[in-house]
């Protein structure tokens, strides 16, 4: 039986055939929404004793399974007795909810490409019968945040579509309830402005000019000022959107020279011309450009761009032209900073067709698909890869080829996992790249070197330097909007000052960013680290995890048992703190061979920071563990 389960308003639950189930008192309620937030991950009992009561009564505990197991009798009714839930499990210190039908998460996956929708879901505020629960206040105002953006995006879809009247409507309403959304009033602005209306587009400026100023304390930002600016010349660029209705599109109101047609008008005459004039291997050769800009624009760009990559590559093979598959493959140098592939079959995909177009390349063809088989071969931990790598910085170098060397180094970089220990080195390649970059204006490459550095400063116990280059990438990257830099500086800062709200927090940056390499596990471990022993989807990083919640729930044999068969961690940013996972269930179990192997393996990273060469989380000082 599918449930599904309601937080944009109050808390409710339905059957399959959409029927309130009855869920008894609030306590109920808030361990079912409890649970929700936690999004599949388990909870301790002793986390919902906490959230439930500012003062637990004795018997708080015995309650708590009470509760649960009424939740169970609700939501599965027709389960046989002395079977297993299927949908509120017990797994080691606690509960976890197997839900796929929530209604804040059908929200997240519709705000982008279906807003409308998205909005029709809510029912009033977020968790709204659990307002004063202070374990409820992130995800509440989360929501929250997100729908007043939903609300904005609806609008500029419907600018987009010219129906200006129905944005106007719901802009009014939405700035007077929410004055601070300094993007609602220039939305609202420009969709008078669009409407004809210069002078009420004028008046609503001032008025919010006046509102952020004297009422909010806040200064109205550059967009609202240069779009004043704008009006006033009467020189507003019309906005990336599609032709007006009737495929007219219309001069600027009183303008004796029009401004031409929209930018989307002119992509697509231009890209008409492009695709009938140019041959299909030029095309291909443009593609890949294309998608190199995708790629860092944000979640959903980078998922596209790499979509797209793959059938490019595809494309290009089946031209049988190899120097233009050697160009195809080897233009799509996207800066990379985190060493676990996004997608593993495609990085194997991509490796092999580089070997097959590398036989006859020379010079930089070569060196470029080097360097792909480097990044895609990230974690390998192999001498094959290295070698690439090393044979890619070495070409670019002879060639005094700037962008190359860059590209080349980016793939050094991620080979540079392949034992504990080699912080120094990934700060060598990361201060090269900053040097070399700000030289040749390679801005994207600038900031991956400050977050190279960020990471291994992070390493090497120096705070000041790291946080000096976290700031130093926030500015490239607010300077030139490239988003994706905020998720690993705020999981940085994250790590800085760590603990779970710090972590959860930074977790919530993961959302729709389009790293599932980074993304996947990655807030339990960092938990775990903590020595909070929690959740349960550790994704990648499970089998080091397993002996910690064995130990947890008490069954020592069976962690023991755990703990032997831990692999080796994969040569990667998260090695280090896997080791010393290891050597911490080592200790907790007394088990001397264990011991012995995560000594050799952290022995060459001695006076480092376990772990905190990711930049992401930090599992203490290696040295400890020595």
């Amino acid at each position: 039986m599918t449930v599904g389960f309601g937080v944009l308003g109050p808390i409710v639950a339905r059957d399959a055939q959409g029927q309130p189930i009855a869920l008894k008192g609030p306590r109920h309620r808030a361990v079912l929404a409890r649970l929700i937030v936690a999004r599949g991950r388990v909870v301790p009992v002793g986390h919902l004793v906490d959230d439930l009561w500012t003062a637990p009564p004795e018997g708080a505990v015995s309650a708590v399974r009470t509760f649960v197991a009424a939740l169970r009798r609700a939501l599965e009714p027709g389960r046989p007795p002395r079977t297993p839930p299927a949908l509120l499990v017990t797994e080691g210190p606690g509960y976890a909810l197997r839900a796929t039908d929530v209604d804040s998460w059908r929200f997240e996956r519709l705000m982008h490409d279906n807003p409308r929708e998205a909005l029709t879901l809510w029912r009033g505020p977020a968790y709204a019968d659990l307002a004063t629960e202070p374990w409820a206040h992130a995800e509440r105002s989360r929501l929250t945040e997100l729908r007043l953006r939903t609300v904005e995006l609806l609008a500029e879809e419907r600018l987009a579509r010219g129906r200006y009247a129905e944005a106007i409507a719901d802009l009014d309403a939405h700035v007077i309830e929410h004055p601070w959304r300094e993007d609602a009033w220039r939305l609202l602005a420009l969709a008078l402005y669009l409407d004809d209306r210069q002078g009420d587009a004028l008046a609503v400026l001032r008025g919010a000019r006046d509102k952020l100023t004297t009422q909010l304390g806040l200064d109205p930002g550059p967009a609202l000022s240069r779009l004043e600016t704008d009006i006033l010349r009467r020189t507003v660029p019309w906005p990336a959107f599609p032709s007006r209705p009737g495929g007219v599109e219309r001069a600027e109101p009183g303008v004796d020279t029009p401004l031409g047609p929209a930018a989307g008008s002119v992509w697509a005459s231009a890209a008409a011309d492009y695709d009938r004039m140019v041959t299909a291997g030029a095309r291909l050769d443009s593609t890949v450009g294309l998608l190199r800009t995708l790629a860092v624009t944000g979640g959903g760009g980078l998922e596209a761009a790499r979509r797209h990559r793959t059938a490019a590559i595809a494309a290009a093979e089946e031209l049988g032209d190899p120097a233009l598959t050697a160009r195809v493959i080897g233009a799509y140098d996207v800066p990379a900073i985190w060493t676990r592939s996004d997608d593993p079959e495609q990085a194997a995909l991509v490796v092999a067709a580089a070997q097959r177009a590398l036989p006859g390349q020379e010079g930089a063809a070569r060196a470029r698909l080097l360097a792909t088989i480097a990044l895609e071969s990230r974690g390998g931990g192999t001498a094959y890869g290295r070698e690439c790598a090393d044979e890619a910085v070495g070409i670019a170098r002879t060639l005094d080829d700037p962008e190359l060397l860059a590209f080349a180094l980016n793939g050094q970089f991620m080979q540079s996992c392949h034992r504990c220990g080699l912080a120094p080195a990934r700060d060598v390649i990361g201060e090269e790249l900053v040097t070399l970059a700000r030289r040749h204006g390679l801005t994207t490459y600038e900031v991956l070197g400050h977050l190279i550095r960020m990471q291994a400063r992070s390493a090497l116990a120096d705070v000041a330097g790291a946080d000096a280059h976290a700031r130093a990438a926030d500015r490239l990257a607010e300077r030139h909007e490239i988003p994706l830099v905020a998720v690993f500086t705020g999981w940085y800062r994250a790590m800085r000052d760590p603990s779970e709200a710090a972590y959860r927090s930074a977790a919530n940056l993961l959302a729709g960013a389009g790293m599932p390499g980074l993304e996947s596990g990655l807030l339990p471990l960092a938990l775990l680290c903590l020595g909070q022993p929690v959740g349960s989807d550790f994704g990648p990083y499970e089998p080091w995890a397993r002996p910690h919640l064995l130990l947890a729930s008490g069954d020592r044999a069976a962690a023991r048992e755990a703990l032997h068969a831990v692999p080796e961690p994969p040569a990667d940013l998260l090695s280090e703190a896997l080791w010393a996972l290891v050597a911490r269930a080592a200790v907790a179990l007394d088990d001397r061979p264990a011991l012995q192997r995560a000594r050799r393996a952290l022995r060459p990273a001695s006076g480092q920071i376990a772990g905190a060469g990711s930049g992401v989380l930090t599992a203490g000082p290696v040295d400890d563990y020595l």
